[in-house]
């Protein structure tokens, strides 16, 4: 188990650092994927399962990384998905709001009789600012829950 969450935790380093020196290394650091990927309504419905592996990261502002294991949610407004995150005020808040990108990480529990996750998605997100969509996703959350949302800007796969 703690293998399975080392693997993940880097995985999530590695396109933060990436991030953090060249704002398109995410899409381009690696050609090959050797993990399966899952995206649309396959990995909404994996998400909110909440089985799985699960990290947040985003960029201190001296440019490290920060990787942070939050459960988190995921709903579809039309044909556009969120994430719902919860996060208590931390360094995570501090970066979201000092304008840091964040990228989020799903990690499938592994398949029987693999000891690691094979499939999952690496995910893009923008902080949502528009109001009327932020007041329809709110409609989502659990009564006295006010999360932050973020709109998955684009989908990889596990790595």
């Amino acid at each position: 188990m703690k293998k399975v969450l080392v693997i993940a935790a880097a995985l999530v380093l590695i396109a933060c650092v990436a991030l953090a020196e060249n704002p398109d290394a995410f899409t381009s650091a690696s050609v090959n994927n050797f993990y399966g990927g899952i995206e649309g309504d396959d990995l909404m419905n994996a998400i909110n399962s909440y089985s799985g592996f699960y990290a947040v990261s985003s960029v201190n502002p001296d440019g490290t990384p920060n990787v942070g294991f939050y459960i988190y949610g995921c709903v579809k407004l039309e044909d556009t998905y969120y994430l719902q995150l919860g996060l208590s005020p931390n360094q995570t808040t501090v970066n979201v709001d000092n304008g840091s990108e964040l990228v989020a990480m799903y990690a499938c529990l592994p398949e029987e009789g693999a000891t690691y996750p094979t499939s999952g998605a690496r995910m893009n997100l923008k902080k949502v600012e528009d109001e009327a969509v932020l007041q329809e996703l709110l409609k989502t959350a659990p009564e006295g829950y006010t999360p932050m949302y973020y709109e998955v800007t684009l989908v990889r796969p596990l790595g």
